[in-house]
Protein backbone atom coordinates (compact mmCIF):
# COMPACT_ATOMS: atom_id res chain seq x y z
CA UNK A 1 0.00 0.00 0.00
CA UNK A 2 2.01 3.41 -1.06
CA UNK A 3 2.21 5.83 1.69
CA UNK A 4 1.38 9.65 1.18
CA UNK A 5 4.50 10.67 0.72
CA UNK A 6 5.13 7.59 -2.59
CA UNK A 7 5.06 9.94 -5.77
CA UNK A 8 3.62 7.37 -7.67
CA UNK A 9 1.19 4.06 -7.72
CA UNK A 10 1.85 0.50 -8.68
CA UNK A 11 -0.29 1.31 -11.49
CA UNK A 12 2.25 4.09 -13.02
CA UNK A 13 -0.31 6.81 -12.24
CA UNK A 14 1.02 10.15 -10.12
CA UNK A 15 -0.06 9.47 -6.34
CA UNK A 16 -2.11 12.77 -4.92
CA UNK A 17 -2.65 11.15 -1.77
CA UNK A 18 0.40 13.58 -0.11
CA UNK A 19 -1.90 16.49 -1.60
CA UNK A 20 -4.47 18.41 0.09
CA UNK A 21 -7.34 16.81 -1.56
CA UNK A 22 -10.92 16.22 0.46
CA UNK A 23 -11.56 12.49 0.21
CA UNK A 24 -15.35 13.10 0.26
CA UNK A 25 -17.85 15.42 -1.44
CA UNK A 26 -18.64 16.94 1.63
CA UNK A 27 -15.47 18.16 2.36
CA UNK A 28 -13.82 18.84 -1.43
CA UNK A 29 -17.14 19.73 -4.24
CA UNK A 30 -19.73 20.55 -1.80
CA UNK A 31 -17.54 22.20 0.81
CA UNK A 32 -18.98 25.80 1.03
CA UNK A 33 -22.68 23.55 1.08
CA UNK A 34 -21.32 21.75 4.29
CA UNK A 35 -19.13 24.66 6.12
CA UNK A 36 -21.47 26.12 8.26
CA UNK A 37 -21.75 22.75 10.23
CA UNK A 38 -17.44 22.67 10.60
CA UNK A 39 -18.84 24.81 13.64
CA UNK A 40 -20.40 22.30 15.38
CA UNK A 41 -19.70 18.59 13.89
CA UNK A 42 -16.05 18.78 13.15
CA UNK A 43 -13.54 17.12 15.21
CA UNK A 44 -12.21 20.37 16.14
CA UNK A 45 -15.94 21.78 17.41
CA UNK A 46 -15.61 18.29 19.18
CA UNK A 47 -12.98 19.35 20.85
CA UNK A 48 -13.46 22.65 21.40
CA UNK A 49 -16.80 21.47 22.84
CA UNK A 50 -15.11 18.94 25.38
CA UNK A 51 -12.84 21.82 26.64
CA UNK A 52 -15.92 23.46 27.43
CA UNK A 53 -17.65 20.82 29.66
CA UNK A 54 -13.94 20.78 31.35
CA UNK A 55 -14.25 24.30 32.33
CA UNK A 56 -17.68 24.73 33.21
CA UNK A 57 -17.83 21.05 35.71
CA UNK A 58 -14.20 22.82 37.22
CA UNK A 59 -16.02 25.96 37.60
CA UNK A 60 -19.44 24.07 38.85
CA UNK A 61 -17.13 22.35 41.38
CA UNK A 62 -15.31 25.31 42.32
CA UNK A 63 -18.78 27.89 42.85
CA UNK A 64 -20.48 24.39 44.83
CA UNK A 65 -17.34 24.32 46.97
CA UNK A 66 -18.13 20.64 46.90
CA UNK A 67 -14.91 19.14 48.35
CA UNK A 68 -12.56 20.83 51.45
CA UNK A 69 -10.34 23.61 50.11
CA UNK A 70 -12.29 24.84 47.34
CA UNK A 71 -13.98 27.73 46.90
CA UNK A 72 -15.23 29.98 43.56
CA UNK A 73 -12.36 31.80 41.72
CA UNK A 74 -11.86 34.82 40.97
CA UNK A 75 -13.99 36.46 37.88
CA UNK A 76 -10.32 36.98 36.52
CA UNK A 77 -10.04 33.26 36.57
CA UNK A 78 -13.16 32.44 35.61
CA UNK A 79 -12.64 34.51 32.22
CA UNK A 80 -9.38 33.17 31.68
CA UNK A 81 -10.87 30.10 31.79
CA UNK A 82 -13.41 30.24 29.48
CA UNK A 83 -11.23 32.39 26.89
CA UNK A 84 -9.73 28.69 26.66
CA UNK A 85 -12.52 28.15 24.85
CA UNK A 86 -13.33 31.25 22.95
CA UNK A 87 -9.53 31.14 22.27
CA UNK A 88 -9.69 27.57 20.50
CA UNK A 89 -8.33 27.71 16.92
CA UNK A 90 -5.65 26.51 14.10
CA UNK A 91 -3.03 26.60 17.16
CA UNK A 92 -4.66 25.34 19.80
CA UNK A 93 -5.94 22.51 17.57
CA UNK A 94 -2.45 21.46 16.44
CA UNK A 95 -1.46 21.62 19.90
CA UNK A 96 -4.00 19.11 21.21
CA UNK A 97 -3.33 16.94 18.14
CA UNK A 98 0.05 16.83 19.50
CA UNK A 99 -0.58 16.04 22.81
CA UNK A 100 -3.12 13.32 21.50
CA UNK A 101 -0.73 11.61 19.52
CA UNK A 102 1.48 10.94 22.75
CA UNK A 103 -1.36 10.19 25.16
CA UNK A 104 -3.40 7.74 22.12
CA UNK A 105 -6.45 9.51 23.95
CA UNK A 106 -8.86 12.36 22.80
CA UNK A 107 -10.57 12.93 26.72
CA UNK A 108 -7.25 12.72 28.40
CA UNK A 109 -5.31 15.03 25.57
CA UNK A 110 -7.91 17.62 26.63
CA UNK A 111 -7.46 17.23 30.49
CA UNK A 112 -3.90 18.05 30.11
CA UNK A 113 -4.36 20.58 27.26
CA UNK A 114 -6.64 22.63 29.99
CA UNK A 115 -3.95 21.90 32.45
CA UNK A 116 -1.27 23.61 30.89
CA UNK A 117 -2.69 26.41 30.58
CA UNK A 118 -3.42 26.62 34.57
CA UNK A 119 -0.30 27.88 35.97
CA UNK A 120 -0.71 30.99 34.14
CA UNK A 121 -3.97 31.29 35.36
CA UNK A 122 -2.53 31.08 39.29
CA UNK A 123 -4.77 28.05 39.61
CA UNK A 124 -2.06 25.18 38.99
CA UNK A 125 -3.18 24.31 42.33
CA UNK A 126 -6.31 22.65 41.21
CA UNK A 127 -4.77 20.85 38.39
CA UNK A 128 -6.73 17.73 40.11
CA UNK A 129 -9.80 18.99 39.67
CA UNK A 130 -9.90 19.29 35.98
CA UNK A 131 -11.86 16.31 34.72
CA UNK A 132 -12.67 15.22 38.54
CA UNK A 133 -14.73 12.33 39.09
CA UNK A 134 -15.39 12.15 35.25
CA UNK A 135 -15.23 9.22 33.25
CA UNK A 136 -15.02 9.71 29.16
CA UNK A 137 -18.33 9.76 28.35
CA UNK A 138 -19.45 12.19 30.84
CA UNK A 139 -17.69 14.56 28.82
CA UNK A 140 -18.13 13.11 25.17
CA UNK A 141 -21.86 12.80 25.91
CA UNK A 142 -22.52 16.39 26.63
CA UNK A 143 -19.53 17.57 24.14
CA UNK A 144 -21.54 15.75 21.68
CA UNK A 145 -25.06 16.57 22.68
CA UNK A 146 -24.25 20.19 22.55
CA UNK A 147 -23.16 20.09 19.22
CA UNK A 148 -25.70 18.52 17.85
CA UNK A 149 -27.77 20.98 19.35
CA UNK A 150 -26.18 24.11 18.00
CA UNK A 151 -26.04 22.27 14.35
CA UNK A 152 -29.86 21.15 14.31
CA UNK A 153 -31.02 24.54 15.82
CA UNK A 154 -28.42 27.36 14.18
CA UNK A 155 -28.19 25.70 11.06
CA UNK A 156 -29.82 23.01 9.84
CA UNK A 157 -32.91 23.96 11.16
CA UNK A 158 -32.92 27.89 9.91
CA UNK A 159 -32.07 26.46 6.04
CA UNK A 160 -34.80 24.22 6.40
CA UNK A 161 -37.68 26.59 7.68
CA UNK A 162 -36.21 28.85 4.76
CA UNK A 163 -37.01 26.03 1.90
CA UNK A 164 -40.24 25.26 3.53
CA UNK A 165 -40.95 29.33 3.55
CA UNK A 166 -40.14 29.16 -0.14
CA UNK A 167 -43.00 26.24 -0.98
CA UNK A 168 -45.38 28.33 1.18
CA UNK A 169 -45.11 31.09 -0.69
CA UNK A 170 -45.23 29.61 -4.13
CA UNK A 171 -48.34 27.85 -3.13
CA UNK A 172 -49.70 30.94 -1.68
CA UNK A 173 -48.73 33.04 -5.29
CA UNK A 174 -50.56 30.03 -7.17
CA UNK A 175 -53.49 29.49 -4.07
CA UNK A 176 -56.18 29.99 -7.27
CA UNK A 177 -54.17 28.52 -9.91
CA UNK A 178 -56.01 25.25 -11.35
CA UNK A 179 -54.48 21.97 -12.16
CA UNK A 180 -55.37 18.98 -13.15
CA UNK A 181 -54.80 15.81 -10.75
CA UNK A 182 -53.81 12.92 -11.32
CA UNK A 183 -54.25 9.63 -8.97
CA UNK A 184 -52.12 6.60 -10.00
CA UNK A 185 -50.64 8.74 -12.21
CA UNK A 186 -54.76 9.14 -14.53
CA UNK A 187 -56.22 12.27 -14.49
CA UNK A 188 -58.53 12.86 -11.53
CA UNK A 189 -60.54 15.75 -9.74
CA UNK A 190 -58.83 19.63 -10.59
CA UNK A 191 -57.21 20.95 -7.41
CA UNK A 192 -55.05 23.87 -7.32
CA UNK A 193 -51.37 24.51 -7.54
CA UNK A 194 -51.06 26.01 -4.48
CA UNK A 195 -53.33 23.69 -2.38
CA UNK A 196 -50.56 20.77 -3.71
CA UNK A 197 -47.45 22.74 -2.05
CA UNK A 198 -49.82 23.45 1.17
CA UNK A 199 -49.59 20.23 1.84
CA UNK A 200 -46.19 19.85 1.46
CA UNK A 201 -45.82 23.33 3.72
CA UNK A 202 -47.95 21.38 5.86
CA UNK A 203 -46.46 18.22 6.46
CA UNK A 204 -42.75 19.72 6.24
CA UNK A 205 -44.17 22.46 8.73
CA UNK A 206 -45.22 19.25 11.32
CA UNK A 207 -41.84 17.84 11.47
CA UNK A 208 -40.03 21.09 12.02
CA UNK A 209 -42.18 21.69 14.88
CA UNK A 210 -41.08 17.74 16.41
CA UNK A 211 -37.85 18.48 16.00
CA UNK A 212 -38.38 21.91 17.76
CA UNK A 213 -39.08 20.39 20.57
CA UNK A 214 -36.63 18.01 20.78
CA UNK A 215 -35.21 16.92 24.21
CA UNK A 216 -31.33 16.96 24.04
CA UNK A 217 -30.16 14.92 27.05
CA UNK A 218 -26.75 14.71 29.09
CA UNK A 219 -25.06 13.09 32.17
CA UNK A 220 -22.29 12.93 34.21
CA UNK A 221 -22.44 10.28 36.77
CA UNK A 222 -19.16 8.67 36.80
CA UNK A 223 -18.16 5.28 34.87
CA UNK A 224 -20.96 3.20 34.93
CA UNK A 225 -23.60 6.22 36.30
CA UNK A 226 -23.43 4.81 40.14
CA UNK A 227 -21.49 8.42 41.50
CA UNK A 228 -19.24 6.00 43.01
CA UNK A 229 -15.85 8.01 42.67
CA UNK A 230 -17.86 11.18 43.60
CA UNK A 231 -19.50 9.73 46.80
CA UNK A 232 -15.75 8.15 47.74
CA UNK A 233 -14.34 11.45 47.80
CA UNK A 234 -17.31 13.53 48.86
CA UNK A 235 -19.69 11.42 50.36
CA UNK A 236 -21.37 14.16 52.35
CA UNK A 237 -22.06 16.16 48.84
CA UNK A 238 -25.72 16.22 47.12
CA UNK A 239 -24.14 14.65 43.57
CA UNK A 240 -27.46 14.38 42.49
CA UNK A 241 -28.47 17.73 42.76
CA UNK A 242 -24.73 18.66 41.59
CA UNK A 243 -24.90 16.62 38.35
CA UNK A 244 -28.43 17.91 37.86
CA UNK A 245 -27.33 21.49 37.70
CA UNK A 246 -24.41 21.23 35.88
CA UNK A 247 -26.55 19.41 33.26
CA UNK A 248 -29.20 22.02 33.42
CA UNK A 249 -26.88 24.81 33.42
CA UNK A 250 -25.81 23.94 30.16
CA UNK A 251 -28.70 23.74 28.40
CA UNK A 252 -29.25 20.55 28.04
CA UNK A 253 -32.06 17.54 29.47
CA UNK A 254 -30.34 15.79 32.47
CA UNK A 255 -30.59 12.30 32.51
CA UNK A 256 -30.16 10.68 35.86
CA UNK A 257 -29.89 6.96 34.98
CA UNK A 258 -27.37 5.91 32.77
CA UNK A 259 -24.96 3.41 32.35
CA UNK A 260 -21.04 4.37 31.35
CA UNK A 261 -22.64 6.22 28.36
CA UNK A 262 -26.10 8.18 28.43
CA UNK A 263 -28.24 6.32 26.72
CA UNK A 264 -28.27 7.81 23.02
CA UNK A 265 -32.36 7.51 22.68
CA UNK A 266 -32.80 10.82 22.16
CA UNK A 267 -30.67 11.18 19.32
CA UNK A 268 -32.71 8.32 17.96
CA UNK A 269 -35.69 10.19 18.21
CA UNK A 270 -33.95 13.03 16.56
CA UNK A 271 -32.51 10.97 13.73
CA UNK A 272 -35.90 9.69 13.01
CA UNK A 273 -37.50 13.12 12.61
CA UNK A 274 -35.16 15.03 10.76
CA UNK A 275 -35.31 11.56 8.27
CA UNK A 276 -39.02 11.79 8.38
CA UNK A 277 -38.54 15.54 7.07
CA UNK A 278 -36.28 14.47 4.46
CA UNK A 279 -38.51 11.69 2.92
CA UNK A 280 -41.59 14.29 2.91
CA UNK A 281 -38.97 16.59 1.17
CA UNK A 282 -37.72 13.70 -1.31
CA UNK A 283 -41.38 12.99 -2.53
CA UNK A 284 -41.47 16.82 -2.90
CA UNK A 285 -38.76 17.11 -4.80
CA UNK A 286 -39.70 13.71 -7.18
CA UNK A 287 -43.30 15.53 -7.95
CA UNK A 288 -41.72 19.10 -8.93
CA UNK A 289 -39.47 17.09 -11.56
CA UNK A 290 -42.67 15.32 -12.37
CA UNK A 291 -44.77 18.41 -12.72
CA UNK A 292 -41.49 19.90 -14.80
CA UNK A 293 -41.36 16.57 -17.32
CA UNK A 294 -44.93 17.37 -18.39
CA UNK A 295 -44.32 20.91 -18.86
CA UNK A 296 -46.25 22.56 -15.73
CA UNK A 297 -43.16 24.51 -14.07
CA UNK A 298 -40.47 25.80 -16.91
CA UNK A 299 -37.04 26.54 -15.39
CA UNK A 300 -35.65 29.83 -16.25
CA UNK A 301 -31.94 29.00 -17.87
CA UNK A 302 -29.18 30.09 -15.66
CA UNK A 303 -26.39 32.37 -18.11
CA UNK A 304 -24.01 30.44 -19.15
CA UNK A 305 -25.01 26.77 -17.73
CA UNK A 306 -24.79 23.52 -20.03
CA UNK A 307 -27.76 20.99 -19.59
CA UNK A 308 -26.16 18.72 -21.67
CA UNK A 309 -23.05 17.87 -23.00
CA UNK A 310 -24.40 17.20 -26.58
CA UNK A 311 -28.02 18.46 -26.41
CA UNK A 312 -27.82 22.57 -26.57
CA UNK A 313 -31.95 22.64 -25.77
CA UNK A 314 -31.55 20.76 -22.34
CA UNK A 315 -32.66 22.34 -18.99
CA UNK A 316 -32.35 19.42 -16.73
CA UNK A 317 -34.09 19.50 -12.95
CA UNK A 318 -30.41 18.64 -11.83
CA UNK A 319 -31.07 20.80 -8.67
CA UNK A 320 -34.12 18.00 -7.52
CA UNK A 321 -32.62 15.12 -8.62
CA UNK A 322 -29.52 16.09 -6.36
CA UNK A 323 -31.22 17.24 -3.76
CA UNK A 324 -32.95 13.54 -3.71
CA UNK A 325 -30.08 11.56 -4.09
CA UNK A 326 -28.65 13.48 -1.35
CA UNK A 327 -31.54 13.16 0.97
CA UNK A 328 -31.40 8.99 0.65
CA UNK A 329 -27.51 9.38 1.77
CA UNK A 330 -28.28 11.42 4.93
CA UNK A 331 -31.74 9.07 5.44
CA UNK A 332 -29.19 6.13 5.10
CA UNK A 333 -26.80 7.15 7.70
CA UNK A 334 -29.88 9.06 9.73
CA UNK A 335 -31.65 5.63 10.22
CA UNK A 336 -28.02 3.13 10.88
CA UNK A 337 -27.29 6.10 13.75
CA UNK A 338 -30.70 6.12 15.05
CA UNK A 339 -30.60 2.08 15.29
CA UNK A 340 -27.20 2.18 16.04
CA UNK A 341 -26.94 4.17 18.87
CA UNK A 342 -29.57 2.90 21.36
CA UNK A 343 -27.70 -0.46 22.00
CA UNK A 344 -24.76 -0.96 24.07
CA UNK A 345 -23.67 -3.96 25.22
CA UNK A 346 -23.88 -4.25 28.99
CA UNK A 347 -22.31 -1.11 30.55
CA UNK A 348 -20.43 0.34 27.56
CA UNK A 349 -19.19 -0.72 24.14
CA UNK A 350 -17.75 1.86 21.46
CA UNK A 351 -19.65 1.10 18.54
CA UNK A 352 -21.38 4.67 19.35
CA UNK A 353 -17.47 6.55 19.43
CA UNK A 354 -17.64 5.52 15.49
CA UNK A 355 -21.11 5.95 14.95
CA UNK A 356 -21.28 9.28 16.25
CA UNK A 357 -18.51 10.95 14.25
CA UNK A 358 -20.69 10.54 11.47
CA UNK A 359 -23.83 12.45 12.57
CA UNK A 360 -21.82 15.91 10.49
CA UNK A 361 -21.61 13.98 7.52
CA UNK A 362 -25.74 12.76 7.79
CA UNK A 363 -26.61 16.29 8.45
CA UNK A 364 -24.81 17.68 5.84
CA UNK A 365 -26.10 15.64 3.17
CA UNK A 366 -29.39 17.04 4.30
CA UNK A 367 -28.26 20.32 4.14
CA UNK A 368 -26.32 19.98 0.71
CA UNK A 369 -30.16 18.59 -0.22
CA UNK A 370 -31.89 21.88 1.28
CA UNK A 371 -29.98 24.19 -0.41
CA UNK A 372 -30.55 22.21 -4.07
CA UNK A 373 -34.10 22.82 -3.36
CA UNK A 374 -33.71 26.13 -2.56
CA UNK A 375 -31.87 26.96 -5.64
CA UNK A 376 -33.93 25.01 -7.79
CA UNK A 377 -37.19 27.01 -6.41
CA UNK A 378 -35.67 30.02 -7.02
CA UNK A 379 -35.50 28.43 -10.88
CA UNK A 380 -39.04 27.72 -11.04
CA UNK A 381 -41.41 29.28 -13.83
CA UNK A 382 -44.90 28.79 -13.34
CA UNK A 383 -46.25 27.34 -16.92
CA UNK A 384 -49.85 28.79 -16.12
CA UNK A 385 -50.96 28.10 -20.05
CA UNK A 386 -49.76 24.71 -20.26
CA UNK A 387 -51.96 23.77 -17.07
CA UNK A 388 -55.20 25.53 -18.53
CA UNK A 389 -54.59 23.50 -21.75
CA UNK A 390 -54.27 20.40 -19.65
CA UNK A 391 -57.77 20.98 -17.79
CA UNK A 392 -59.32 21.24 -21.33
CA UNK A 393 -58.60 18.64 -22.68
CA UNK A 394 -60.12 16.15 -19.72
CA UNK A 395 -63.58 17.34 -19.17
CA UNK A 396 -64.28 13.52 -18.02
CA UNK A 397 -63.08 14.61 -14.48
CA UNK A 398 -66.46 16.68 -14.00
CA UNK A 399 -67.79 13.11 -14.27
CA UNK A 400 -67.55 12.83 -10.29
CA UNK A 401 -69.46 15.98 -9.76
CA UNK A 402 -72.38 15.18 -12.18
CA UNK A 403 -72.96 11.56 -10.22
CA UNK A 404 -72.24 13.35 -7.14
CA UNK A 405 -75.19 16.04 -7.54
CA UNK A 406 -77.44 13.46 -9.44
CA UNK A 407 -77.57 11.71 -5.65
CA UNK A 408 -78.49 14.89 -3.89
CA UNK A 409 -80.88 14.91 -6.41
CA UNK A 410 -82.38 11.82 -5.66
CA UNK A 411 -81.84 12.50 -1.64
CA UNK A 412 -84.48 15.44 -2.11
CA UNK A 413 -86.91 12.83 -3.80
CA UNK A 414 -85.86 14.10 -7.64
CA UNK A 415 -87.26 11.28 -10.18
CA UNK A 416 -84.88 9.59 -13.03
CA UNK A 417 -81.82 10.12 -10.81
CA UNK A 418 -81.08 6.11 -10.44
CA UNK A 419 -77.93 4.73 -10.79
CA UNK A 420 -75.59 7.88 -11.23
CA UNK A 421 -72.11 6.02 -10.80
CA UNK A 422 -72.89 3.77 -13.06
CA UNK A 423 -74.11 6.00 -15.68
CA UNK A 424 -71.29 8.15 -15.61
CA UNK A 425 -68.88 5.68 -15.62
CA UNK A 426 -70.79 4.34 -19.21
CA UNK A 427 -70.01 7.80 -20.30
CA UNK A 428 -66.22 8.27 -19.32
CA UNK A 429 -64.72 5.41 -18.52
CA UNK A 430 -62.16 4.93 -20.97
CA UNK A 431 -63.38 7.69 -23.03
CA UNK A 432 -62.23 11.33 -24.13
CA UNK A 433 -65.60 13.48 -23.38
CA UNK A 434 -65.72 16.54 -24.81
CA UNK A 435 -67.34 20.15 -23.11
CA UNK A 436 -70.39 19.41 -25.81
CA UNK A 437 -70.81 15.86 -25.26
CA UNK A 438 -70.77 16.54 -21.25
CA UNK A 439 -73.36 19.66 -21.28
CA UNK A 440 -75.22 17.61 -23.44
CA UNK A 441 -75.60 14.76 -21.00
CA UNK A 442 -76.26 16.92 -18.38
CA UNK A 443 -79.00 18.37 -19.85
CA UNK A 444 -80.52 15.19 -20.51
CA UNK A 445 -80.81 14.00 -17.09
CA UNK A 446 -83.66 15.89 -15.78
CA UNK A 447 -81.92 18.05 -12.83
CA UNK A 448 -83.58 20.37 -10.68
CA UNK A 449 -82.75 23.95 -12.26
CA UNK A 450 -80.79 25.09 -9.79
CA UNK A 451 -78.58 21.86 -9.99
CA UNK A 452 -78.27 21.94 -13.55
CA UNK A 453 -77.11 25.84 -13.72
CA UNK A 454 -74.68 24.88 -11.43
CA UNK A 455 -73.26 21.77 -13.69
CA UNK A 456 -73.95 23.63 -16.86
CA UNK A 457 -71.58 26.76 -15.37
CA UNK A 458 -68.88 24.16 -14.22
CA UNK A 459 -65.68 23.39 -15.91
CA UNK A 460 -62.05 21.65 -15.00
CA UNK A 461 -60.98 24.97 -14.15
CA UNK A 462 -63.65 25.59 -11.68
CA UNK A 463 -64.03 21.95 -10.01
CA UNK A 464 -61.53 23.07 -7.42
CA UNK A 465 -63.86 23.15 -4.67
CA UNK A 466 -62.00 25.17 -1.47
CA UNK A 467 -58.62 24.32 -2.70
CA UNK A 468 -58.16 27.83 -2.97
CA UNK A 469 -58.71 28.21 0.93
CA UNK A 470 -56.95 25.25 1.78
CA UNK A 471 -54.05 26.69 -0.11
CA UNK A 472 -53.95 29.56 2.58
CA UNK A 473 -54.09 27.81 5.51
CA UNK A 474 -50.35 26.61 5.37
Amino acid sequence: MPSAADSTLPSGRRSLAATDIALGPLDGRYRMDAAPLVDHLSEAALNRNRIHVEVEWFLHLTEQSVLPGLSPVSAEQRDGLRAIVTGFGPEEIAELAAIERETVHDVKAVEYFIGRRLPALGLEALTPLVHFACTSEDINNLAYALGIRDAVREVWTPTAQRVVDQIRELGEAHAETPMLSRTHGQPATPTTLGKELAVFTHRLGRQLGRIGGQDYLGKINGATGTFAAHVAAAPAVDWLEVSRTFVEGLGLTWNPLTTQIESHDWQAELYADVARFNRILHNFCTDVWSYISIGYFKQIPVAGATGSSTMPHKVNPIRFENAEANLEISNGLLDTLAATLVTSRWQRDLTDSSSQRNVGVALGHGLLALNNVAKGLRQLDVAGPVLAEDLDHNWEVLGEAIQTVMRAEALAGRPGMDNPYERLKELTRGHRVDEARLREFVGELGLSDGAEGRLQRLTPGSYIGIAAKLARRA
